[in-house]
């Protein structure tokens, strides 16, 4: 017997059953993107190799551990993307929107980085990405956390996040203060795990970020970044901070906040949940005006962050009543040659007449009773059933499956009456329902 070929570890098939919620949410998240003006790029899966060493650094764990990276047939070194900036902002360069222009930019697909697998991190997983060029201001940063909050606000959520933030100043200032670090963590070597070992002469601020309990004490006395800080930064980071104040979205500053990444400077913020466990981080980002110069680009603007869908989708899970799509409007029975024929044709004129409606048509034969059975448990509102003799009289017969209302045969045109006016009255309960929420 021949083995079964099974998907790679820590790459995972979406099945029909869990579709439902991705596709909600992914509704909500364009509707919110159109909401603010951001406009849809797609970028290709895979970049050459240098991109991701260029801007996320060589001596990063992402690069040095994580990376699906090869050399195709022409011997260029290849990499499926581990994150998206970096490939937004080389995309933006090559075809010149970053030339007197500003431009707000959303993306969405998946990514990849080779790490051990874990509820809420996988080696092949979701991300939405936003970034905006060309502003220099904290409001355009303000808006980034107005878009992120209106959005769970519409998913029901907000009650389930906090939003952290902090200012990483400019890179000179950063130069200064990571030198103060690893003066004061050399004089505790002994209280520092290996990974912090490791990085104090590499990204000593990611030390700062330690998950490690047994080390908290000795972050907690570390010296603060606010107090490297220019006049510039803390200018930036008080008219953030004011924007969110008058806009009456609560915040916790964390001194400790960095990001894994080097290029970020001046606000980085995190929306984080203590409803996952150790994958608590939702959304995340900030400003990189840096990165622009490293990639090859002119001095600019730039800020943005990527949301981990997977974990997004696990904490709406959390919720009394996750929110899911409809099921089906409407299941067609078809039993009798002539039925078969007349049936579909009815159908693709019904589609015609509701172009909203989801109906689906059974295949493959079987008896009435089988048919109604599948009828009943695809979930649809209604089963629409077509015997020869309705063929003969032009009629549908409409039962409803969730309540016991009487079937009524009816033409096409009252057919397309009745099924707009169930839909219309069920829609705006939906949608008086999800602006309760």
């Amino acid at each position: 017997m021949v083995n079964k070929i099974q998907a790679i570890r820590g790459m995972h098939d979406i099945l029909p059953d869990q579709s439902s919620l991705w596709h909600y949410a992914e509704n909500l998240i364009r509707e919110v993107m159109a909401a603010y003006g951001y406009d849809e790029i797609r970028l290709p899966i895979v970049e050459k190799t240098e991109l991701f060493k260029r801007s996320i650094g060589e001596v990063t764990d992402i690069v040095e551990k994580e990376m699906y990276t090869f050399d195709d047939r022409n011997g260029d070194s290849l990499t499926l993307r581990p994150e998206g900036t970096a490939g937004c902002l080389r995309a933006a360069l090559e075809h010149g929107l970053l030339h007197n222009q500003i431009h707000r930019l959303w993306y969405y697909g998946p990514m990849f980085r080779h790490e051990r697998p874990q509820k809420g991190r996988y080696r092949q997983f979701y991300q939405l990405g936003i970034e905006a060029y060309g502003m220099a201001g904290p409001d355009i940063d303000a808006e980034l956390i107005m878009l992120t909050y209106r959005l769970w606000q519409k998913l029901g959520i907000t009650a389930k996040v906090q939003l952290e933030i902090n200012s990483l100043g400019t890179i000179d200032e950063r130069t200064v203060y990571r030198a103060a670090l690893v003066d004061y963590f050399s004089q505790h070597l002994d209280k520092l795990d290996e990974d912090s070992l490791r990085r104090l002469n590499t990204n000593p601020l990611r030390i700062l970020d330690t998950k490690n309990p047994e080390m908290r004490s000795v972050v907690a006395q570390a010296p603060e970044l606010m107090d490297y800080l220019g006049d510039d930064s803390k200018a930036h980071f008080n008219g953030f901070t004011s924007f969110l104040d008058s806009l009456d979205i609560p915040y916790v500053l964390n001194t400790r906040l960095v990001r894994g990444l080097d290029y970020y400077s001046k606000t980085v913020f995190e929306w984080v949940t203590d409803e996952l466990g150790a994958q608590g981080t939702i959304c995340a980002g900030g400003r990189y005006d840096s990165l622009i110069e490293q990639l090859g680009g002119k001095a600019n603007y730039a800020v943005g962050f990527a949301m981990g869908m997977e974990r997004l989708l696990a904490l709406l899970e959390t919720l009394p009543q996750p929110p899911v799509l409809p099921s089906l409007d409407a299941y067609m029975i078809r039993v009798g040659d002539k039925a078969e024929a007349v049936g579909m044709r009815f159908a693709e004129q019904l589609r015609n007449e509701l172009p909203l409606i989801r109906m689906q048509v059974n295949c493959g034969g079987g008896s009435f009773k089988s048919q109604f059975k599948k009828a009943d448990k695809s979930g649809a509102a209604f089963a629409l059933i077509f015997g020869d003799e309705e063929a003969e009289r032009g009629v549908v017969a409409i039962k409803s499956l969730r309540s016991d209302d009487e079937q009524k045969s009816l033409s096409l045109i009252e057919a397309v009456n009745y099924l707009q006016t169930a839909f219309k009255d069920a829609n705006d309960v939906k949608r008086v329902l999800h602006e309760l929420n």
